[in-house]
């Protein structure tokens, strides 16, 4: 049995075969995801599990040298914002329009989608190497 923090399946092969540059994204139960994108449905009911304890998860074993926020996150969900600032540290973000960030979840190699229903919700995490 896997000793890390990710034990779902999915998730770790996803993370496992990802390469430089490659993006997996994480979001809210709403957000619509493009058909030739994978989703990884984590969703339960109304906030479980939430975008945060995913992310904290993700981040865990995903080495990340970016991150792409929508810029309406800003405004409309500050709260959630602190808190990927919070988790990400010294990460750069970029942040772009949330009808950008639908087109590009077409290139991400997965979409986690998570129970929760506060807006915008959502991120794009690019990878990094390790060494």
């Amino acid at each position: 049995m896997k000793k890390t923090r990710v034990i779902n399946s999915d998730i770790s092969r996803v993370i496992a075969q990802m390469g430089h540059f490659d993006t997996l994204s994480i979001g809210d139960a709403g957000m619509p995801v493009p058909e030739e994108t994978e989703k990884i449905d984590l969703a339960v009911e109304a906030g479980l599990p939430s975008f945060i304890q995913v992310l904290e998860n993700v981040l865990s074993e995903l080495q990340v040298q970016k991150v792409y926020l929508a810029e309406e996150m800003k405004l409309q969900n500050p709260d959630q914002l602190n808190a990927v600032k919070n988790l990400i540290g010294d990460t750069p973000i970029e942040f772009i329009a949330h009808d950008q960030m639908k087109q590009d979840l077409k290139n991400n190699k997965a979409f986690i989608r998570t129970g929760e229903e506060t807006p915008y919700s959502n991120i794009i995490l690019e990878s990094g190497v390790v060494f």
